[in-house]
């Protein structure tokens, strides 16, 4: 009996070391995937928050001011995938800039990016959008 308990307790612990490591010794953590619903509008780009020039031929997107501020402009430079919800057009785009007129859900678009979705004319679309995990690149 003594032996089956030995046995018994031998394996346990054999089976708590034997946890999996990861290869390259990082763990890849996935951000929790929201998707905001609000108004997509256009600008001309420019100087962005984000420090760097842009061209309206960019596809540049400024996150509300409020979200940018609660980020603390980490998502610069981060993707975006966007939805047309009338028409169900896709366009992807990365944070370069903020927006202080928009909502907490809203978005501002470069002119070619805005394109992608609806006409210039409309000015302003209904459009979901989430972001894509940091470092991805379509």
């Amino acid at each position: 009996m003594f032996s089956l308990y030995a046995f018994v307790l031998c394996f346990l612990f054999a089976l708590c070391g034997a946890s999996p490591v990861p290869v390259n010794g990082t763990v890849n953590v996935l951000e929790k995937r929201i998707t905001h619903t609000g108004r997509g509008t256009w600008f001309n780009v420019g100087l962005g928050n984000c420090g760097q020039w842009n061209s309206n031929s960019d596809p540049i997107v400024a996150i509300s001011k409020s979200l940018y501020d609660q980020n603390g402009g980490s998502n610069c430079g981060q993707w975006l995938t966007i939805t047309n919800t009338a028409n169900g057009k896709t366009a992807n785009g990365y944070v370069r800039d903020s927006c202080p007129s928009c909502g907490y859900n809203d978005i501002d678009l470069s002119p070619s990016l805005f394109q992608k979705l609806g006409s210039l004319d409309t000015g302003v679309l209904k459009v979901s959008w989430h972001f894509q995990a940091k470092g991805w690149k379509p």
